[in-house]
């Protein structure tokens, strides 16, 4: 069965997974699905990224992260902005604050996919993908 949005099941699986408090969770490997993994380890949402496979079987191993000793879900929240049917671009001036600059917004830019505090540092906007907080 063919996946028509990738971002969507990748956040999906990231979201599933935390509220069930596993410690890793698999998805499908595509370059633009490592660039918002690599987005979220730098802002400090998961833990670790590892890949496994070559060509259209790989995948991507996400470590999730958990704070407490109850292990609170470091994700609370995940929303895909930009769907498929709908693509939702921003300027630099109109990129979004989520939750007052708390959370994050994943661009997708001219120079590759970056946070909204990176994309307004840079001077560029793009097609906001989703906000993570």
């Amino acid at each position: 069965m063919s996946n028509h949005d990738p971002i969507s099941d990748m956040l999906t699986r990231i979201r599933n997974a935390s509220q069930k408090k596993h410690t890793t969770t698999t998805i499908p490997g595509s370059k633009m699905s490592l660039s918002i993994a690599k987005v979220l380890q730098k802002e400090g949402f998961i833990s670790d990224i590892n890949e496994e496979g070559e060509g259209y079987k790989s995948q991507i191993i996400l470590g999730l992260k958990y704070s407490g000793k109850n292990k609170f879900p470091t994700i609370r929240s995940m929303q895909r902005v930009s769907k498929p049917g709908l693509r939702v671009y921003k300027n630099t001036r109109g990129l979004p604050k989520v939750l007052g600059g708390l959370g994050v917004a994943i661009i997708s830019t001219s120079k590759g996919v970056m946070s909204d505090r990176d994309a307004r540092k840079q001077g560029i906007g793009g097609e906001v993908l989703c906000y993570v907080y």
